[in-house]
């Protein structure tokens, strides 16, 4: 088991997580998440001993191994499997069928394991940086952005090794569906705070909403109570017959304490401008064929159109061709036979895998969405600018300093500048957190033009997509139908997902799973929120007449001192009615709160059934 206590880090004097403690025990499978920005890689780094907390301490097990994704690049041997053995500990370097079992999961050819590793792209170096990790056979794997650079069948192969995997995982990636394929359980950091829940993200963030939500009612309703208190204490505290009852309003302001109003957690914004084309047909592509000088054939005879409005995602293995077909589209690289056809009125935003490198290094963000779009005007740059997250001042930095993640933002912020109806989008969820993520896809979703992209992310092949074109067995063919289906019908020739799909107690698939679970939120809020409301509305009721009741002990006092026998007596019928009333508000309250409680636990099992 590992144990986390009291553990606090920040940079320049800036929290990044405080008094984090949780514990991970053996096999457990944890997505850790959170914005950029937050520590996750911090996290990560103190683990590994790369850096020491503020406060706290992390222990582990007497001999415990720990290995970590190496994004640094050394190799040494002359092959990739040469290379992938000197992980292997010298006890099992004899085997080495475990590295080819790696390897080729991932995307390797047996001619491929024989190559000099040097010789490979950067994508499949960190891929032979993985197999290297795997095959330690640590207690502890930590896996930072493991998804970079693979494809789809990469990427199910790894979900369903990690997911068998007899050791600890903590897994950081912007990809939800592939770390929901493989956790159990969810570690957040969330404004500040690290905590640790049972389930997937869906779950995290479902309770983090409940306790925000929670937090505000809290929150508004002491306010609430401050300021009928401060009122009192304002009308009365210069009155000598209720100076005392004025100091005890004092006391009880004081205990209330004070709970600030949480501040909105900025997002990106993306928003494509539409440009409105009559015609239905919008591309055409003929008996399209292209492959590289001296080098097999990526496409051949490839045909099919896209309609207004139609989602069609590329898909398939990374090297087959899916980049070289947006290019061509793009008209970067011309076929070398077939014909690709556009309407009059297609106005095209490309955003492409090397595009970043036609940024100008001496321009700032500003200069380069506006050389987009020149009728936009300073406040409509600026408007796109800050959307991206690029506010004030940092919207005049030179791009020549900014990050990968940012230079990405900035050629969406290019493609957001002008009016188009055709996107051809590359991978466009790289450097984006999972909940940018989000935002993207729902605009993918509802952007009226049509949407050529290639991308990896399941998630929004299963959001976005209408059709496919896909890069299967050696050939490229247009597939009528949406990612399920194509599942459905033709697949990717294993089965590992579909296995992680079925495997809770209820029988359900993940898609399923997601429908009831969101029915049976729906159901709860319908029947809680009136509850609430009357909970409250009686807290409210009881609060006035517990004033009310402090009011007239204070007349009694005064008729009793005075021996007003009159208003003694009055008073005393009105304490009496009141202790009355408050009785019955208080069975109320009680009934109801046990109620909520009842009613919230019941759809709490219901929930975690779908869980297990």
């Amino acid at each position: 088991m590992i144990q986390i206590n009291n553990l606090s880090k920040s940079f320049n004097n800036i929290p990044l997580f405080e008094q984090a403690t949780f514990s991970i025990q053996k096999g457990e499978k944890c997505g850790l998440v959170g914005r950029n920005g937050t520590g996750k890689s911090t996290l990560f780094k103190i683990v590994l001993g790369v850096y020491t907390p503020d406060e706290g301490d992390i222990s582990f097990p007497k001999n415990y191994k720990i290995a970590h994704l190496e994004q640094h690049i050394n190799f040494s041997m002359p092959s990739v499997l040469k290379e992938c053995l000197t992980a292997l500990p010298e006890n099992l370097q004899d085997q080495s069928y475990l590295a080819e079992k790696y390897l080729s999961g991932l995307g390797f050819t047996d001619k491929d394991m024989e190559k000099d590793p040097k010789s490979f792209s950067g994508g499949y170096q960190i891929r032979i940086n993985l197999v290297k990790c795997l095959l330690q056979e640590p207690n502890l794997l930590l896996l930072d952005e493991p998804t970079n650079y693979l494809d789809i069948v990469s990427l199910r192969w790894l979900a369903n090794f990690l997911k068998n995997y007899p050791g600890e995982v903590i897994l950081i990636t912007h990809d939800r569906f592939f770390m929901d394929q493989v956790i159990d359980h969810t570690i957040g950091i969330h404004r500040g705070k690290l905590r640790k829940i049972k389930g997937q993200t869906q779950k995290f963030y479902e309770q983090i909403a409940l306790d925000e939500e929670i937090y505000e009612k809290t929150r508004v309703n002491i306010d609430k109570k401050k300021a009928q208190l401060q009122t009192f204490i304002d009308k009365n505290k210069a009155k000598a017959s209720k100076a005392s009852q004025a100091q005890s309003k004092i006391k009880q302001l004081e205990r209330l304490g004070t709970m600030d109003k949480l501040l909105d957690e900025q997002d990106i914004k993306i928003s494509f401008a539409y440009k409105e084309i009559s015609s239905k047909n919008i591309l055409n592509v003929n008996n399209l064929s292209f492959g590289y000088p001296g080098k097999e054939t990526l496409i051949e005879n490839l045909s099919f159109s896209i309609q207004r409005g139609e989602k069609v995602a590329i898909v398939g293995k990374n090297g087959k061709g899916k980049s070289t077909l947006l290019n061509l589209i793009a008209n970067e690289l011309d076929p070398n036979h077939g014909e690709i056809s556009f309407h009059n009125n297609v106005t095209i935003g490309h955003l492409g895998q090397t595009n970043v490198n036609r940024l100008s290094g001496n321009a700032t963000i500003v200069e380069e969405i506006s050389s987009e779009n020149s009728e936009l005007g300073n406040t409509g740059v600026r408007n796109i600018c800050g959307a991206l997250m690029f506010t004030g001042d940092q919207a005049d930095k030179k791009i020549s300093v900014l990050s990968g993640g940012e230079k990405n933002r900035v050629l969406m912020g290019k493609i957001m500048a002008k009016k188009t109806n055709l996107l051809l989008l590359d991978e466009p969820t790289n450097h984006l957190d999972m909940q940018s993520i989000e935002i993207l896809t729902k605009e993918i979703q509802d952007y009226p033009g049509s949407v050529l992209l290639v991308t990896h992310s399941e998630e929004l092949l299963r959001k976005a997509a209408t059709n496919l074109i896909v890069f299967h067995n050696d050939k490229v063919e247009f597939f009528h139908g949406n990612y399920d289906h194509f599942l459905e019908k033709i697949g990717w020739g294993d089965t590992q997902i579909q296995e992680t799909k079925t495997e809770n107690g209820s029988g359900l698939s993940k898609k399923e799973r997601h429908q009831k679970r969101q029915e049976i939120i729906k159901e709860k809020s319908k029947i809680l929120n009136p509850l609430k409301k009357e909970y409250d509305k009686n807290e409210e009721e009881l609060f006035n007449l517990e004033e009310t009741l402090e009011e007239l002990n204070l007349k009694m006092e005064e008729a009793t001192n005075t021996n007003d026998q009159i208003n003694l007596m009055e008073a005393s019928k009105k304490i009496g009615l009141t202790q009355s009333k408050i009785d019955e508000v208080l069975e109320k309250v009680s009934t109801l709160e046990e109620e909520i409680h009842t009613i919230e636990e019941g759809f709490q099992a219901q929930l975690n059934e779908l869980e297990w």
